[in-house]
């Protein structure tokens, strides 16, 4: 089924969705978003995603490796400047703490008045988001080849060495289990004390992230297919697309799995790998859709944020540990946060 978005709505201009991409959205797909305030970032160039703290405070980092804290008047409340660009989006623990890494190969972590907590140092760029254990562990990727096991201290937990670099962000299973993909083309299962579970060879190398239904099945983009695989690590199917799929999916809570393809293509896809529909944008999409508390789906494209619903209403957010990029609406990359 194709249909067209008669009923997206448009917000702009640029950056003016910093307040609606991460938070929860009570607002049904019949009302219009208003423009709350626009905040100028230092560089066009961002690629990281905001986080938003149970206070309201958003944290978004800029691609000149500033780290901003923002009211949610749309306010500067601090900056913190890291040694080069930052691409990864922050993490935000449960006692506030803000961790990122940065292209100086530094992992951070910031207390919530914006003051250095500790650093980590790595062999490589870090632009793979950091995922966080319920027990405080912080999971992430270097261009080292490396996956790193923090203690909330900043000290090494562990390693786990691949044979590529890793660019694209984990997440994390109710059992603890941490799935993460590195550009030598396979996706990991690990253990939380880094023993390997399983890997499977995809052949990927683009930087979407996994993301998990109800049922612990796992869903990314791998090159130009969309692709699902069991939680035992083989394959359940695999659908082709005309072009590479960075952006990570989201599961709803009735299964669907909905994939934003370059361009301008809105997928829906159902548990078995039947599309239910397809939509044509006419827009440019890049970013990994989020899904509102109505189901309302929200998608930034270049200056816009589009809402998307239907008169019989989407289902809203899977009730999974890691249903959608960074976990969770409010993007804090920590398993089970709401």
């Amino acid at each position: 089924m194709h249909w067209r978005s008669s009923n997206i709505v448009r917000l702009a201009p640029a950056l003016a969705w910093l307040l609606w991409i991460g938070a929860p959205f009570p607002c049904p797909a019949q009302s219009t978003p208003t423009n709350v305030w626009v905040l100028q970032l230092p560089d066009y160039h961002n690629a990281s995603s905001p986080a938003i703290a149970t206070d309201g405070t958003i944290y978004q980092a800029t691609f000149t490796g500033k780290l901003m804290a923002v009211t949610p008047e749309g306010k500067v409340k601090w900056t913190f400047q890291a040694g080069r660009e930052v691409e990864s989006s922050p993490a935000i623990g449960a006692d506030g703490t803000i961790y990122f890494g940065s292209w100086d190969t530094n992992f951070y972590a910031l207390h919530p008045d914006g003051s250095l907590k500790w650093i980590f140092p790595t062999g490589g760029i870090i632009d793979s988001s950091a995922a966080l254990g319920a027990d405080g562990t912080i999971y992430f990727g270097s261009h080292d080849k490396k996956f790193y096991a923090l203690k909330p201290d900043g000290q090494l937990r562990w390693t786990f060495t691949t044979d590529g670099q890793i660019i694209s962000s984990p997440a994390i299973a109710a059992d603890g289990t941490i799935y993460f993909t590195s550009t030598d083309g396979n996706l990991y299962a690990l253990r939380p004390d880094s023993s390997e579970r399983w890997r499977l060879h995809t052949g990927g190398a683009t930087a979407s992230s996994p993301v998990l239904d109800e049922n612990g099945n796992i869903y990314l983009a791998v090159n130009q297919s969309k692709e699902s695989i069991g939680s035992d690590g083989k394959e359940r199917w695999a659908l082709g697309s005309p072009d590479l799929i960075d952006a990570s999916p989201a599961v709803a809570a009735n299964g669907l799995v909905y994939f934003s393809q370059l361009w301008h293509v809105l997928v829906a896809i159902r548990p078995d790998g039947a599309e239910l529909w397809m939509l044509d944008m006419d827009f440019k999409i890049m970013a990994s859709p989020n899904i509102g508390s109505d189901g309302t789906l929200y998608i930034a494209e270049g200056d816009d944020l589009h809402a998307i619903n239907s008169t019989n209403h989407l289902a809203p957010l899977a009730k999974s540990s890691w249903p959608m990029f960074r976990a969770n609406p409010r993007h804090t990359g920590r398993v089970n946060a709401n």
